[in-house]
Protein backbone atom coordinates (compact mmCIF):
# COMPACT_ATOMS: atom_id res chain seq x y z
CA UNK A 1 0.00 0.00 0.00
CA UNK A 2 1.45 3.33 -1.06
CA UNK A 3 0.63 6.35 1.08
CA UNK A 4 0.37 9.83 -0.42
CA UNK A 5 3.31 12.19 0.05
CA UNK A 6 3.21 14.64 2.95
CA UNK A 7 1.49 17.96 2.25
CA UNK A 8 4.06 20.66 3.06
CA UNK A 9 1.32 23.31 3.07
CA UNK A 10 -0.18 22.01 6.30
CA UNK A 11 1.73 23.07 9.40
CA UNK A 12 0.51 20.09 11.40
CA UNK A 13 2.40 20.93 14.64
CA UNK A 14 0.63 24.32 14.77
CA UNK A 15 -2.68 22.67 13.95
CA UNK A 16 -2.16 20.06 16.69
CA UNK A 17 -1.33 22.81 19.18
CA UNK A 18 -4.56 24.59 18.22
CA UNK A 19 -6.65 21.40 18.43
CA UNK A 20 -5.20 20.36 21.80
CA UNK A 21 -5.66 23.84 23.27
CA UNK A 22 -9.28 23.85 22.03
CA UNK A 23 -9.73 20.48 23.78
CA UNK A 24 -8.63 22.07 27.06
CA UNK A 25 -5.15 20.55 27.39
CA UNK A 26 -3.29 22.33 30.20
CA UNK A 27 -0.39 19.92 30.72
CA UNK A 28 2.00 18.32 28.24
CA UNK A 29 4.63 15.72 29.11
CA UNK A 30 7.37 14.47 26.82
CA UNK A 31 10.70 12.80 26.36
CA UNK A 32 12.64 14.95 23.88
CA UNK A 33 11.97 13.74 20.33
CA UNK A 34 12.81 15.30 16.96
CA UNK A 35 9.43 14.28 15.51
CA UNK A 36 7.60 16.28 18.18
CA UNK A 37 10.15 19.12 18.41
CA UNK A 38 7.96 21.87 16.91
CA UNK A 39 4.95 20.90 19.04
CA UNK A 40 7.19 20.73 22.14
CA UNK A 41 8.50 24.25 21.43
CA UNK A 42 4.96 25.60 20.97
CA UNK A 43 3.70 24.10 24.22
CA UNK A 44 6.83 25.19 26.08
CA UNK A 45 6.24 28.79 24.95
CA UNK A 46 2.54 28.64 25.89
CA UNK A 47 2.04 30.28 29.30
CA UNK A 48 -1.30 28.49 29.74
CA UNK A 49 0.27 25.02 29.56
CA UNK A 50 2.57 23.31 32.04
CA UNK A 51 5.22 21.23 30.29
CA UNK A 52 7.04 18.34 31.91
CA UNK A 53 10.29 16.91 30.55
CA UNK A 54 10.38 13.23 31.46
CA UNK A 55 13.35 11.01 32.14
CA UNK A 56 11.31 8.03 30.97
CA UNK A 57 7.95 7.75 29.26
CA UNK A 58 6.05 5.96 32.01
CA UNK A 59 6.36 9.04 34.23
CA UNK A 60 4.00 10.72 31.77
CA UNK A 61 1.25 8.21 32.57
CA UNK A 62 1.43 9.15 36.27
CA UNK A 63 1.48 12.86 35.41
CA UNK A 64 -1.61 12.40 33.22
CA UNK A 65 -3.39 10.68 36.13
CA UNK A 66 -2.43 13.45 38.53
CA UNK A 67 -3.50 16.13 36.06
CA UNK A 68 -6.91 14.50 35.66
CA UNK A 69 -7.36 14.12 39.42
CA UNK A 70 -6.43 17.80 39.75
CA UNK A 71 -9.05 18.82 37.19
CA UNK A 72 -6.79 19.31 34.17
CA UNK A 73 -6.36 17.62 30.81
CA UNK A 74 -2.97 16.47 29.59
CA UNK A 75 -1.28 15.01 26.56
CA UNK A 76 1.76 12.74 26.49
CA UNK A 77 4.22 12.92 23.58
CA UNK A 78 6.62 10.08 22.88
CA UNK A 79 8.39 8.07 20.22
CA UNK A 80 7.43 4.47 19.41
CA UNK A 81 10.62 3.22 21.05
CA UNK A 82 9.31 4.63 24.35
CA UNK A 83 6.05 2.69 24.24
CA UNK A 84 7.80 -0.42 25.53
CA UNK A 85 8.99 1.56 28.55
CA UNK A 86 5.46 2.36 29.72
CA UNK A 87 3.43 -0.80 29.05
CA UNK A 88 3.22 -1.80 32.73
CA UNK A 89 2.36 1.76 33.86
CA UNK A 90 -0.49 1.85 31.34
CA UNK A 91 -2.34 -0.42 33.76
CA UNK A 92 -2.87 2.71 35.86
CA UNK A 93 -4.95 4.42 33.19
CA UNK A 94 -6.71 1.21 32.14
CA UNK A 95 -7.77 0.20 35.66
CA UNK A 96 -8.29 3.77 36.92
CA UNK A 97 -10.33 4.60 33.80
CA UNK A 98 -9.02 8.13 33.49
CA UNK A 99 -8.54 9.81 30.14
CA UNK A 100 -5.18 9.36 28.49
CA UNK A 101 -4.13 10.89 25.18
CA UNK A 102 -0.75 9.87 23.78
CA UNK A 103 0.77 11.12 20.53
CA UNK A 104 3.38 8.63 19.36
CA UNK A 105 5.81 9.39 16.55
CA UNK A 106 6.74 6.18 14.79
CA UNK A 107 10.27 5.04 14.07
CA UNK A 108 11.41 1.82 12.41
CA UNK A 109 9.19 2.26 9.38
CA UNK A 110 9.65 4.41 6.28
CA UNK A 111 13.29 5.21 5.43
CA UNK A 112 14.56 4.15 8.86
CA UNK A 113 18.34 4.00 9.15
CA UNK A 114 18.54 2.55 12.67
CA UNK A 115 17.79 -1.21 12.85
CA UNK A 116 17.28 -0.94 16.63
CA UNK A 117 14.05 1.00 16.01
CA UNK A 118 12.42 -1.73 13.90
CA UNK A 119 11.39 -4.33 16.54
CA UNK A 120 9.54 -1.84 18.77
CA UNK A 121 7.95 -0.32 15.70
CA UNK A 122 6.40 -3.70 14.90
CA UNK A 123 5.31 -4.16 18.52
CA UNK A 124 3.92 -0.67 19.22
CA UNK A 125 0.31 -1.05 18.06
CA UNK A 126 -0.20 -4.66 19.23
CA UNK A 127 1.32 -3.84 22.63
CA UNK A 128 -0.89 -0.81 23.16
CA UNK A 129 -3.98 -2.71 22.09
CA UNK A 130 -3.11 -5.67 24.33
CA UNK A 131 -3.03 -3.38 27.40
CA UNK A 132 -6.42 -1.93 26.42
CA UNK A 133 -5.70 1.33 24.59
CA UNK A 134 -7.57 2.35 21.49
CA UNK A 135 -5.04 2.99 18.73
CA UNK A 136 -5.62 5.44 15.91
CA UNK A 137 -3.10 6.08 13.14
CA UNK A 138 -2.37 8.96 10.77
CA UNK A 139 -0.14 9.02 7.72
CA UNK A 140 -0.92 12.49 6.34
CA UNK A 141 -1.10 15.93 7.94
CA UNK A 142 -4.80 16.19 7.07
CA UNK A 143 -5.56 12.85 8.71
CA UNK A 144 -3.40 13.67 11.74
CA UNK A 145 -5.19 16.89 12.62
CA UNK A 146 -8.61 15.27 12.24
CA UNK A 147 -7.52 12.13 14.10
CA UNK A 148 -6.09 14.04 17.08
CA UNK A 149 -9.25 16.13 17.28
CA UNK A 150 -11.35 12.96 17.34
CA UNK A 151 -9.02 11.21 19.79
CA UNK A 152 -9.09 14.17 22.20
CA UNK A 153 -12.90 14.25 22.12
CA UNK A 154 -13.06 10.50 22.80
CA UNK A 155 -10.39 10.52 25.53
CA UNK A 156 -11.67 13.52 27.49
CA UNK A 157 -15.38 13.08 26.78
CA UNK A 158 -15.58 9.34 27.47
CA UNK A 159 -12.65 8.69 29.82
CA UNK A 160 -10.86 6.58 27.22
CA UNK A 161 -7.20 5.75 26.77
CA UNK A 162 -6.09 6.64 23.23
CA UNK A 163 -2.78 6.46 21.39
CA UNK A 164 -2.44 8.27 18.07
CA UNK A 165 0.40 6.83 16.02
CA UNK A 166 2.04 9.35 13.70
CA UNK A 167 3.51 7.58 10.68
CA UNK A 168 7.24 8.01 10.12
CA UNK A 169 6.76 9.30 6.60
CA UNK A 170 4.79 12.25 7.97
CA UNK A 171 7.54 13.28 10.40
CA UNK A 172 10.16 12.89 7.68
CA UNK A 173 13.35 10.97 7.18
CA UNK A 174 15.65 11.23 10.17
CA UNK A 175 19.04 12.69 9.34
CA UNK A 176 22.20 12.13 11.35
Amino acid sequence: MHSPPPNPEIDWPSELHRVLKAAGVRQMSYVPDAGHSQLIRMFSADVDVTTNVLTTEEEGIAIAAGAWLGGQRSVLLMQSSGVGNCINMLSLSAIGRFPLLMLVTMRGEWAEFNPWQVPMSRATQPSLEAIGLKVMRAETAEDLVETVESAAALAYGSDQQIAVLIGQRLIGKKKW
